[in-house]
């Protein structure tokens, strides 16, 4: 028998019951052919972060009496593919904790010690790391919802306050409520809760968007997002326009793309925190042939911003590597673009 020496291989010979998700630019479910063609070295990582493959594994092990979780970052290279010394330092330990051999075939009867132990592995792991609190809250969200667990004890008074049906202190309201009620929002809620938007206090919107951003959105929802975030421009609160801007990114209405642009075109709201906030969450709109450039044009006159840093964060992204090679390639030589590019200094 082959040994073991993916991380696909591993969950495959051990019978595991797995659900991955992406945790790097947003929470989503990861397919396992992603994972496998990944780890072969056929596939750049479709949503790279910090130059890594932030990765969160849901499984059970064995007599596991509860799924255990595990946060890798696998390190990318500059074309976005594995760097496979750390993962494989990290399967051999695996391997020698389970007291299991690279050619062993008996991965699917392990006992309750043996997977108590694979559970404690992130310990003093290179390769573990632990993501932001609202990361944590959407993981948790997303996997009880689709292995058809109930919701977490904070949904209900979530729901009742969204609703508007019930006067509820906003600041009794849980995270891990908020991210059970985004993860299972449906049209018709949504509609709903588009038309509370404009009435939510600022904490409120805040800890609403940075959950509402790991999903797409109803246009109603997106236009009340972006009617709240204008608001927000208008009044000098930046914070909660990048927070608008950041919670419809995953969305695929047309009138995301004609906000950002929209946004671009505003000297006075564009500046170092919107750009990254378009760049950090959405990224799919700068696939557009007007976004694009324009976002290039404004992250290179704003001297505030880290040009270079951006530049290699959404180059490595596969979908973008292409179209941001061509338009840093093609900006007039005396643009703002090429004078930072004339700056930018070669990795070592």
């Amino acid at each position: 028998m082959e040994p073991i020496q993916t991380l696909d291989a591993f969950f495959t010979r051990s019978g595991a019951e797995v659900s991955l998700y992406h945790m790097g630019r947003r929470v989503t479910a990861c397919s396992r052919e992603t994972l496998r063609a990944f780890e072969s070295g056929e596939l750049a990582w479709p949503e790279p972060w910090q130059q890594q493959a932030r990765l969160g594994i849901v499984f059970r092990l064995g007599d596991m009496p509860e799924p255990a979780i595990w946060f890798l970052a696998l390190p990318l290279d500059e074309q976005g593919l594995l760097v496979p010394a750390q993962r494989d330092g990290f399967i051999n330990r695996l391997l020698e904790t389970l007291g299991r051999s690279t050619s062993h075939a008996g991965l699917e009867t392990l006992a309750k010690e043996e997977t108590a132990d694979v559970d404690h592995l992130m310990k003093d792991n290179p390769l573990a790391f632990t993501p932001d609190i609202t990361f944590q809250a959407m993981l948790n969200a997303q996997a009880t919802h689709n292995l058809g667990l109930p919701a977490s004890q904070h949904l209900e008074p979530v729901e009742a306050y969204f609703s508007g049906q019930q006067s509820i202190d906003w600041q009794a309201l849980g995270l891990q409520g908020i991210a059970d009620y985004v993860t299972r929002l449906d049209d018709a809620t949504a509609e709903a809760l588009a038309l509370r938007i404009s009435l939510l206090p600022v904490s409120v919107i805040h800890s609403l968007c940075y959950c509402l951003e790991h999903r797409p959105l109803t246009e109603p929802l997106v236009n009340a997002l972006r009617v709240r975030g204008e608001q927000a421009a208008s009044e000098g609160d930046v914070e909660t326009l990048c927070a608008c801007v950041r919670a419809i990114g995953s969305s695929s209405s047309a009138k995301v793309g004609n906000w950002y642009i929209s946004l671009l075109n505003d000297s006075a709201a564009c500046g170092p925190d919107l750009l990254a906030a378009i760049a950090g969450r959405g990224w799919p709109w700068l696939e557009d042939g007007e976004c694009l450039p324009f976002f290039l044009l404004r992250l290179a006159e704003d001297q505030r911003t880290n040009f270079t840093a951006v530049i290699r964060d959404i180059a490595l992204i596969p979908r973008l590597r292409l179209l941001v090679i061509m338009a840093l390639r093609d900006s007039p030589t005396t643009s703002p673009i090429q004078q930072r590019l004339a700056h930018m200094k070669p990795r070592t």
